[in-house]
């Protein structure tokens, strides 16, 4: 769709006017001039690009205005870069560059004038809606109020409410796992693509019936590019609460160990393991050995497409196909789709409805797909006429009807949109997408528009939530507090990115050096994805000079690293620096993962660059001064790079930062020397050791900061960051942690200004926890690790009015028992308690915690049981036992679970000490602060 390409530059154009106005002296009147020409020629595209698959003329015409829009970028930002790159063009060279760009536009300018000029000989009229705003789907005149409900932000879940419960599906499977065969059986979906399959499974898997009857669970997405390693470890970490010493232990682990460690794990337990998404035999093949017979009753679920891979799992079994939804399923589930939770159509759109639903062939995801579609159209007959037809349009053209569903859902999202969906294409198949990386690389990229005064994350959030509302991506999974932390694409979604991003010259795919697409690929292609192990990079110089951005995902991190590191690191270190020498015009460069020893110095001549992912590469030493050039730059990440010692004092320069990420566990490289005085822009900075930065003005010039946290800080450096509080007012998380065990919390009075603080972490003993109107009035949560505190701290912490999550670490509390008193907590969902070595009675008192719906209780040794008032709760949905006694656990599943007036769904890992993963004792820093 060339109107989606136009949009695209359009902005782009837009941005770099803005951004970048000290290098665009002298030609920005030209580059204003294209920009509005795109822009009235973007008027005439919504009409050509549905017109263009009838008409081959159509179709060139279409080309030819997506090309000239690209090579409008690339002018433009190659003269920027090289104009950067140079810092000032002298009085000599000036001129002469800028009379080449200039003849460069006029002959843009030229070329966009013929091009319109053929307009009418292909029948091409210029539609109602307004050239610049790069809406889609026809909805720009849609009323403010009917914006407003597309940019709400939902509360997505990742089990969703809005299904058709297939009430004989789901009673045949729960009689198959629950059954008490004395072997361990294998229980299977199989069906088509969309069909519904993982639903149901989860469903399943979510059941209390089936949580109440296994002692342990594990869910594994397997894929077509599954890795053993990968998937042994997953069921690892699903059945076991692993603290970070444990997970480095894993990571060292062959996967010969992985697999005996399974199997003793699973061996004394009722285990269900779940293998979502099994493409072949040989994957049954390589875990089998890992699944003992367990104890009566053990099962393994797997969801595919190959009923053969069923089969050969367990040919004794049958495997259960879920059927297709009837008219009538299918209506009411697109319904509850289109008019959000309505269980019936108003009578006029009745017809209507029942003839768009007929045309998805039953399949689930289909329909909930053309319902998130619907849900954005006005609700009128004329409207549903439309997409109607549209339907039948593409249906006659002898697509497949499932495609076209899917494709029709894409055409309709507005320009910006389609790129974010387009972006997921480049990520491989099944894989979970962390949303903070999603959004960042959105930023990067800057395919957003500006939204008023709203930061450019949170329109890529509104984007987020919006393609999540329209059922384009999935919830993977979510925070404790509701928000999503992870997303996926459905392989037929995925698809249909993979095969727009190739027809918009977007992305492309490679497996080595080979691209994914059997057809001819573009050397024009802005983004690249490769998934592989493969590590010569020569074949990327034919992309060069187009290429923006360029993902790796081959997932070497710390393989074999310690006895080859340095010899490995410099040969590849070399295969990379094609990148480094060759794409000037590189935007986002993520190597998370990949085997870099170090970075040369000509990493500073990737000025474009906006995105710089590190994460989990073996840096060591100290990164190039020539990083400092990077001044576009606007995330930085370095977390888990575990060799890495000193970062240079170098990221003053870099004045757009946002997002400065540098944790890695144990052993952080030496960040406290940084000056940070010019970084006003920056957001995230979740971890950095405490300096002479704090006191010299660089937090105090960081206003626009929202996530903080601090290492290694004194008290009175404490104090020091509580009185800039008041100039940080945007705010929403702050973790400190103490040098020493000597070092001691002062008073914290000071926070109760901080309206926007929503979160707050301390690590340290606290000289005194302060009165609840001292803590910042919208505190949603707290966490305290090695805190101290006086017994009646708690009643302290009960009267925080808006408190919705509550961790007690380690050390937080010291005393043998606890009382929480009546009515206290009033918006307390989330509790957990973490080694409280000296708790041995917990008294809740009447109406304490009404809201509690999650507790974990994590190793309080000497805890005797569950409050008895807690078990007249009507709202608890799940109760965690992490490492505790196996009286405490027995108690739990016998005399307590009785007399629960609403048996929630218990999770317990009393013996997780059984597979030798090292000591549990030393929980640590909660690692989730700085990420």
């Amino acid at each position: 769709m060339a109107e989606f390409a136009v949009s695209l530059v359009v902005e782009k154009l837009t941005n770099l006017l803005a951004q970048q106005a000290t290098y665009l002296d002298g030609v920005s009147q030209k580059i204003v001039q294209l920009r509005n020409e795109l822009k009235w020629m973007q008027s005439f595209l919504k009409d050509s690009d549905m017109k263009q698959e009838e008409n081959e003329l159509m179709q060139q015409w279409v080309s030819d205005i997506r090309d000239v829009a690209y090579d409008t970028e690339e002018v433009v930002e190659t003269y920027v870069s090289r104009a950067a790159s140079q810092n000032t063009f002298d009085v000599i060279s000036k001129p002469f560059y800028l009379y080449k760009v200039g003849r460069k536009i006029e002959s843009i300018r030229l070329r966009i004038r013929e091009i319109s000029g053929r307009r009418d000989t292909y029948g091409v009229v210029r539609n109602g809606r307004s050239g610049g705003g790069g809406g889609g789907g026809g909805e720009g005149g849609a009323a403010a109020n009917e914006r407003l409900r597309w940019w709400r932000q939902p509360s997505p879940h990742v089990e969703e409410d809005d299904i058709i419960e297939l009430v004989e599906d789901t009673r045949e499977l729960l009689l198959q796992l629950t059954s008490m065969e004395s072997r361990r059986r294998v229980v299977s979906i199989v069906g088509m693509g969309g069909l519904g399959k993982t639903t149901l499974a989860k469903r399943l898997y979510n059941h209390n019936d089936v949580k109440n009857h296994f002692d342990c669970r594990a869910w594994i997405y397997v894929s077509k590019d599954y890795r053993r390693r990968e998937i042994l470890q997953g069921i690892i970490t699903d059945v076991n609460a692993l603290n970070r010493d444990e997970m480095e232990v894993l990571e060292k682990l062959k996967e010969e160990e992985l697999l005996k460690k399974v199997h003793e794990l699973l061996e004394e337990r009722r285990y269900l393991v779940v293998l979502d998404d099994v493409w072949s035999m040989e994957v049954w093949d390589c875990l089998e050995n890992a699944f003992p017979g367990g104890k009566t009753g053990s099962k393994v679920m797997v969801t595919t497409r190959n009923r053969e891979v069923a089969l050969y799992a367990d040919g004794g079994g049958i495997p259960h196909e879920p059927r297709i939804l009837t008219e009538d399923e299918s209506l009411n589930l697109f319904c509850k789709k289109a008019f959000h939770g309505r269980n019936s159509l108003p009578p006029e759109l009745k017809k209507l409805g029942r003839d768009m639903v007929v045309r998805c062939g039953g399949l689930p995801l289909a329909v909930v797909v053309l319902g998130g579609l619907i849900s954005r159209k006005t609700k009128s007959t004329e409207e549903w006429h439309r997409v109607v037809r549209n339907i039948t349009w593409h249906l006659t053209k002898g697509q497949d009807r499932i495609s076209a569903i899917l494709a029709l859902s894409y055409n309709d999202l507005p320009s910006h949109l389609k790129s974010c969906f387009l972006y997921l294409g480049l990520f491989p198949e099944d894989v979970s997408v962390q949303t903070k990386k999603l959004i960042r690389l959105w930023v990067a990229e800057g395919f957003l528009p500006q939204e008023g005064e709203e930061t450019a994350e949170g329109v890529a959030e509104k984007c987020l939530n919006e393609l999540i509302d329209r059922c384009m991506i999935q919830v993977g999974r979510l925070s404790l507090l509701g928000r999503v932390k992870t997303v996926r694409i459905h392989d037929l979604l995925r698809d249909l990115a993979i095969s727009q991003g190739r027809e918009e010259i977007f992305l492309e795919i490679h497996h080595g050096n080979k691209a994914e697409s059997s057809e001819s690929v573009s050397t024009k292609s802005r983004r690249h994805a490769i998934h592989s192990r493969y590590d010569q990079y020569v074949f990327l110089k034919d992309f060069a000079p187009h290429l923006r951005s360029l993902l790796l995902f081959n997932r070497e991190y710390n393989v074999d690293v310690p006895s080859k590191r340095r010899k490995l690191g410099f040969r590849f270190e070399k295969k990379l620096n094609v990148i480094y020498k060759n794409f000037k015009l590189l935007r986002v460069l993520d190597l998370e993962g990949v085997r870099v020893v170090s970075l040369p110095d000509t990493i500073g001549s990737l000025v474009q660059l906006r995105y710089l992912g590190l994460r989990k590469t073996n840096l060591e030493e100290e990164l190039p001064l020539s990083i400092g050039n990077l001044q576009n730059l606007l995330t930085l990440d370095l977390r888990y790079s575990c060799f890495l010692k000193r970062i240079p004092n170098v990221i003053w320069k870099m004045v757009h930062l946002r997002h400065l990420l540098l944790y890695t566990p144990f052993d952080s490289p030496d960040s406290s020397h940084l000056k940070m005085d010019t970084l006003c822009n920056l957001q995230s900075l979740p971890y950095i050791e405490a300096g002479s930065w704090i006191d010299d003005g660089g937090l105090a010039n960081m206003t626009s900061l929202r996530q903080l946290g601090i290492d290694g800080l004194s008290g009175e450096r404490v104090t020091s960051i509580i009185s800039t509080m008041e100039r940080l007012q945007d705010l929403q998380s702050l973790s400190m942690l103490l040098m020493s065990e000597q070092e001691m919390f002062p008073a914290l009075t000071g926070l109760s200004h901080c309206e926007h603080l929503q979160k707050l972490c301390f690590y340290g003993k606290m000289e005194r926890l302060p009165e609840p109107q001292d803590f910042p009035p919208n505190l949603v949560k707290l966490t305290l690790y090695n805190s101290q505190l006086q017994r009646d701290s708690i009643t302290k912490l009960e009267r925080l009015p808006n408190l919705e999550m509550l961790v007690l670490g380690e050390g937080s509390y010291s005393w043998r028992d606890m009382i929480f008193s009546s009515g206290s907590f009033p918006k307390l969902e989330i509790l957990r308690l973490h080694l409280l070595k000296e708790l041995e009675e917990w008294i809740v008192e009447e109406n304490a915690m009404p809201k509690l719906k999650h507790l974990v209780i994590n190793r309080c040794e000497r805890l005797k049981r569950i409050p008895d008032e807690l078990k007249k709760a009507t709202v608890l949905k799940e109760l965690e036992i992490v490492g505790m006694p196996v009286e405490f656990e027995y108690r739990l599943r016998t005399r307590d679970l009785l007399e629960f007036r609403h048996t929630p769904s218990i999770k317990s890992t009393t013996d997780m000490l059984a597979i030798g993963l090292g000591s549990h004792q030393n929980v640590g820093w909660p690692e989730a602060q700085f990420s």
